[in-house]
């Protein structure tokens, strides 16, 4: 998640945050994927269950209209063809796009493999933001 999270930074996560509210295009999230069984991912939601999301030479889109992406300082300019969401699913993407794995390689992720909201770099003490 470069350049919002470095390496080695401690992020706490809201493990209760979803039992309260949805999931939001938007949030970043932890999240277990089956291929990495031992490892935490970091993802950035770009799309829900039900949306259509394609990437078009690194733009992203979301029901056919163009999303700005202010946070991606490393951008790529692969392709990735128009797919639905199913639903129960998410879409998540790194904000590192040029070395990230995410939804382009695994495709959409389902919503159990969420271990809940990032919300704030806890450590080395300089990383103290929301």
């Amino acid at each position: 998640m470069l350049p919002h999270v470095q390496p080695g930074e401690v992020v706490l996560i809201n493990t209760l945050a979803y039992r309260f509210g949805p999931i939001r295009r938007g949030d970043i999230v932890a999240l277990n994927h089956d291929e990495a069984i031992a490892q935490t991912f970091l993802k950035r939601v770009v799309a829900l269950p039900g949306e259509r999301v394609r990437i078009d030479a690194g733009v992203l889109y979301v029901n056919g209209t163009m999303v700005p992406e202010p946070y991606v300082s490393f951008p790529d300019k692969r392709s990735v063809a128009e797919r639905t969401v199913p639903p129960h699913a998410l879409y998540v993407l790194g904000d590192n796009r040029a070395e990230s794995e995410d939804s382009r390689t695994w495709g959409p992720i389902d919503e159990s493999a969420v271990i809940g909201k990032a919300i704030v770099g806890v450590w080395p003490p300089q990383s103290l933001r929301s």
